[in-house]
């Protein structure tokens, strides 16, 4: 019984690259009691592999936490398989705003303590006081509202590349940094009405409960983050007040939203937003990199790893996957 992938990456490439199907690009994730983690990761486990999906899932005894792919016919399969397990039963699934199946190229599961590293200890606060949940609509409407704060609960790579107009972008690298950054910088503002969003809405479970129970009074989360976001406003013809790139921790490590490109190359400053990571594998650093630069410094994020790189040329990343080397956990 194979609970692991056992492929190379180039054998994995190779296999991607001779799939004669689509894939779709999904995430999903839900804070519920699972009493045995690890059971309950193997049964997961040998299930999505018998259907071909790839991805990137914790579980944890607080609930489950996925980004993933699969076969576009296994599709219909799979929505079944979570009905048949009541802890994921009735799912509500986030499909990708853009798509070329190429999103993730082997099955990983993992159990972890949480489903998200937000480093905050669970028992200081009550962490099923949540904000209330906003539809993206509602969200729409009340970012226009007089006095409304509107804050992103991702980390500053994130919100470079994109966010929505006239939003909060603490300047932090973590996620435990951000919450108290915004506690301290809103410390006088307990009594308007706040608006949190991140990626797909996991952040802002936790990011909620962690300002009421610092005494903001009118706390909402949009429900379903960025990614409910897009599609609902794309469905209904709405334009988008989230401008740029919204920031996906996959091998895309981005997808389009609106023609703004708010961001600069690290490099020369001229307007970009595409992020890679550091050829030279050492650093590894994820950064925004320009067509000329990446060409003049051969993928490195400086002149001094270009140089590193020259002298030792198997030190070149291999890694087809770009993205941060610390991620989040999976950071919806």
């Amino acid at each position: 019984m194979q609970l692991h992938n056992k492929l190379s990456k180039q054998e994995l490439l190779a296999r991607l690259n001779s799939e004669t199907f689509k894939r779709r690009t999904l995430s999903f994730y839900r804070y519920i009691n699972i009493e045995n983690p690890q059971q309950f990761r193997d049964d997961l486990y040998l299930a999505l592999n018998s259907m071909n999906c790839n991805g990137r899932i914790y579980v944890a005894s607080e609930g489950i936490n996925a980004q993933m792919n699969l076969p576009e016919h296994n599709v219909e399969q799979f929505l079944g398989y979570l009905d048949s397990v009541k802890e994921l039963a009735n799912m509500p699934i986030k499909w990708a705003i853009e798509d070329g199946g190429a999103s993730f190229l082997k099955l990983i599961v993992r159990v972890r303590p949480k489903i998200v590293a937000d480093g905050l200890i669970d028992q200081v606060f009550d962490t099923t006081n949540v904000g209330n949940h906003l539809s993206p609509v509602e969200f729409h409407q009340l970012m226009d509202e007089k006095d409304v704060i509107v804050v992103d609960m991702r980390n500053n790579y994130e919100s470079e590349v994109g966010r929505f107009v006239n939003a909060i972008c603490p300047d932090a690298e973590t996620f435990r940094d951000e919450v108290e950054m915004v506690v301290d910088q809103l410390a006088n503002e307990k009594d308007k009405k706040i608006l949190l969003y991140c990626t797909g809405g996991v952040r802002c479970e936790k990011a909620s409960a962690w300002m009421r129970h610092h005494g903001f009074k009118d706390v909402n989360q949009l429900h379903g983050g960025i990614i409910a976001y897009v599609s609902e406003i794309r469905q209904k013809g709405l334009d988008s007040k989230f401008i740029g790139k919204n920031f996906v921790f996959d091998e895309r490590l981005g997808e389009r939203v609106t023609h703004h490109v708010i961001a600069k190359c690290h490099q020369c400053g001229k307007p970009c937003d595409t992020h890679v990571n550091c050829a030279y594998d050492p650093c590894h650093d994820l950064i925004i990199q320009c067509s000329d630069c990446a060409e003049k410094y051969s993928g490195c994020c400086s002149a001094a790893c270009h140089h590193n790189l020259q002298n030792n040329p198997k030190q070149r990343s291999v890694n087809p996957v770009k993205q941060p080397r610390n991620h989040s956990a999976c950071a919806l």
